[in-house]
């Protein structure tokens, strides 16, 4: 199938993948009193009396902001905020058919980081949580950290964290495959933009021995002229201070994620790598290295972006299980312990009896996925003091 021609029919068929539908009948007079004015003055007096309240009384409990500037919607770049649209709608649609979660797009015009959140958490108030989406880096993160400052609801940036946790769950799984303990792996990144800096944190986080970055300039080295990003991938990455090319850092290394560009592994850096390597070749549509010659190269897992080979890295397995979580607990964050959680969930649905090298992951239809990984969450969050029922 030709799945731009026919995506592009579908839109203009659809004229939107979303419809607001109301739960409440207006069918008769009492019902629209009750509804509506003079009855739901009653609602507005007890969430005066108790902020609170918002989340019994209103939708509030269930809602989610997409929110994005449209500068990096998938691989097009920065296409603008309404262009932006079907990408956001589409992300809506996955949050409540995944995760039952209701979920509106908010195409931001502005690329101003103290814009944005301002919008944004000035809306706060009208939902339970900010799903960030397909906006550049660094910016990305700036306007993450200073949501979490001045919002008490969870601000997730989908492109890192919801990568992050499934590249984590994979990982977990393959290091099974091949008897290795992340505690003693080196770990090469490739791509130090969102993605590549919340995977590596995540990996840090859950202990990994060595961790490499690089990005188009080669290795990222405490030391060096850094822009203040690069300074921050420096103090957690890099403690043996080796320099060089991304070939330079394959060699030996036990684990490489790539989030950067096609072709940018060849087959000699694969073979370079220490035995029973696993590579997470991420760059869409076409990956660093193609998985046919990761494995001819020695490879024992890949895992890659795409839907056509096995073990894809597809951040559905994530997003709408953690929201679905961090909302039924009225979560006032999404922290690292919760993102730990979903990726051991995900991981978990993968039985050993089931567990081989193109198997690493559970499959992005498998209905077990968001209700296991929002429970795992939900726990998460109580054990981690952000649970606030």
């Amino acid at each position: 199938m030709d799945y731009l021609s026919e995506s592009l029919k579908l839109h203009y068929k659809l004229r939107g993948k979303l419809e607001i539908k109301p739960r409440a009948g207006v069918g008769n007079k009492d019902e629209l009193s009750l509804a509506y004015t003079p009855g739901v003055a009653a609602a507005c007096l007890e969430i005066k009396d108790d902020v609170s309240k918002s989340y019994d009384l209103t939708r509030r409990w269930n809602t989610v902001a997409v929110v994005t500037d449209g500068t990096a919607v998938l691989g097009l770049g920065d296409i603008g905020p309404e262009a932006g649209m079907p990408v956001m709608e589409g992300k809506c649609v996955l949050f409540k058919a995944f995760g039952d979660v209701d979920a509106i797009p908010l195409c931001v015009r502005s690329k101003d980081v103290d814009e944005i959140v301002n919008t944004v958490a000035l809306l706060a108030g009208s939902f339970g949580g900010v799903n960030l989406e397909d906006i550049a880096a660094p910016r990305c993160f700036e306007i993450e950290r200073k949501l979490k400052e001045r919002t008490d609801i969870p601000i997730f940036h989908d492109d890192q964290h919801g990568t992050a946790v499934v590249c984590l769950a994979a990982v977990m799984n393959a290091l099974k495959i091949v008897k290795k303990q992340l505690s003693d792996c080196t770990v090469v990144f490739s791509g130090s933009g969102a993605a590549g800096v919340a995977i590596a944190k995540l990996f840090d986080s859950m202990g990994a021995g060595e961790i490499i970055m690089c990005d188009r300039k080669g290795i990222i080295c405490a030391g060096d002229d850094l822009t203040p990003a690069k300074a921050e991938i420096a103090a957690f990455t890099n403690k043996n201070h080796r320099t060089g090319t991304l070939a330079d850092a394959m060699k030996g290394a036990d684990i490489f994620v790539g989030v950067s560009a096609p072709g940018i592994v060849t087959s000699e850096m694969a073979e370079s790598m220490a035995e029973n390597a696993i590579i997470m070749a991420m760059a869409n549509p076409v990956p660093e290295i193609m998985p046919d010659l990761a494995k001819a190269a020695g490879a024992a897992v890949v895992g890659t972006g795409r839907s056509d080979f096995p073990n894809q890295i597809n951040n559905v397995l994530a997003f709408p299980g953690i929201f679905r979580g961090a909302l039924d607990v009225r979560a006032s964050d999404i922290n690292e312990q919760m993102k730990i959680a979903a990726a051991k969930a995900i991981a978990s649905l993968v039985s050993d009896g089931e567990l081989n090298p193109d198997y690493i992951l559970p499959a992005a239809f498998d209905e077990r996925v968001g209700r296991t990984v929002a429970e795992a969450v939900a726990q998460a969050a109580r054990d981690s003091g952000v649970a606030r029922i």
